[in-house]
């Protein structure tokens, strides 16, 4: 699995129109906490008991077209549970997988608050919420 920075993920997905930016973390993060501009949502894990989403593989099939050639991204809070779900997708036969570094809010800093050292919202890229 290949890891990009947030911006490296921003020009590879205005320079590449077929990849897929895929968003791993729970429902209601994507919709209440925001998400990508773009991004399509399948979890990895959700709750309430947070168990992985026996189906992941094949949704991420499924929009990819089956052929495991497309170019997916994926992106979860901070970079964790996307290269989790990235090494399934490898090992189910997908070649060009992509995590991004950081994720949407980013690692945590002093004060353990997301959103003020990294992320795709701190780095300014285009995102929304419901």
């Amino acid at each position: 699995m290949k890891h990009l920075t947030l911006k490296e993920a921003y020009d590879f997905l205005q320079s590449n129109p077929d990849a897929l930016l895929i968003d791993v973390r729970s429902e209601i993060e994507f919709l209440f906490v925001g998400h990508p501009v773009g991004a399509i949502h399948v979890s990895w894990n959700d709750g309430p008991e947070w168990d992985v989403n026996p189906h992941f593989v094949g949704e991420v099939r499924k929009l990819t077209g089956h052929g495991g050639e497309r170019p997916v991204l994926l992106i979860c809070r901070s970079g964790n549970r996307s290269e989790v779900a990235g090494k399934a997708l490898i090992e189910a036969g997908f070649r060009n997988v992509f995590n991004i570094l950081y994720g949407f809010e980013g690692e945590l800093d002093d004060k353990h608050h997301r959103n003020s050292v990294n992320g795709w919202r701190f780095d300014g890229l285009p995102w929304e919420q419901c």
